[in-house]
């Protein structure tokens, strides 16, 4: 069975690591926070300029000033700080950033991403997810598996256009993950209930899949 955008959330949290400076990107990247394990401290930062994003607020303690990139209320952790988005930008820039996760449209076998723009249909700018996938070593990006046409969304090469070259290191959709390394998608784990074949068949790119029996998130 695919898994849904919470569960996404939920498996790309596991590759958090204590004392991690972490930025979420828009869609279903910001349901992250609300699955840091217990016991570890990570950093959670917004190109707004805040550093130190606690969880979702509940509606009683809903600040409208207290805002991540996406515009979505957040709440802040104990130490947290605000600051300007020309001093966030220069700790992106700085590759003070441990991880990025990030939404996108289409990924490529080589690690190219396209998440920012659609031919014809009208949008503010590509924000700043240029800069982090220029900075970060560390980029996850959290996606479908196929659009709503059931088009795969990891392709050979991509189609639309681009935000970063070859930058993308693993991919968690509601099908499996997969690590982006050598030209080719390798599997890593499926949801639970999808098998191999499913992958296989709704993967445009190149898709290396390991001897023996590749093993199922666990979520």
């Amino acid at each position: 069975m695919a898994l849904d955008k919470k569960s996404i959330a939920k498996r790309i949290a596991q590759e958090l690591k204590d004392g991690y400076y972490v930025n979420l990107g828009i869609g279903i990247p910001t349901l992250v926070a609300n699955y840091i394990p217990k016991g570890m401290q990570v950093f959670l930062q917004s190109e707004n300029g805040l550093l130190g994003m606690g969880p979702f607020p509940t509606e009683e303690n809903v600040d409208a000033d207290l805002i991540n990139a996406g515009k979505q209320t957040v709440t802040t952790l104990p130490g947290a700080s605000l600051f300007s988005s020309a001093q966030s930008f220069e700790m992106i820039r700085g590759s003070h950033i441990d991880m990025t996760v990030l939404g996108a449209m289409e990924v490529a076998e080589n690690g190219d991403i396209a998440n920012w723009k659609i031919p014809g249909k009208m949008v503010k700018g590509m924000g700043g997810a240029m800069d982090l996938v220029a900075a970060a070593e560390n980029i996850i990006v959290a996606m479908m598996h196929t659009n709503r046409k059931g088009q795969s969304k990891l392709l050979k090469s991509c189609t639309l256009p681009l935000t970063g070259v070859d930058c993308i290191k693993k991919v968690v959709t509601d099908l499996a993950v997969l690590e982006i390394k050598d030209g080719a998608f390798h599997l890593l784990e499926r949801a639970p209930g999808v098998s191999v074949e499913e992958i296989k068949e709704k993967t445009d790119g190149k898709l290396v899949i390991p001897d023996g029996e590749v093993p199922e998130m666990l979520i």
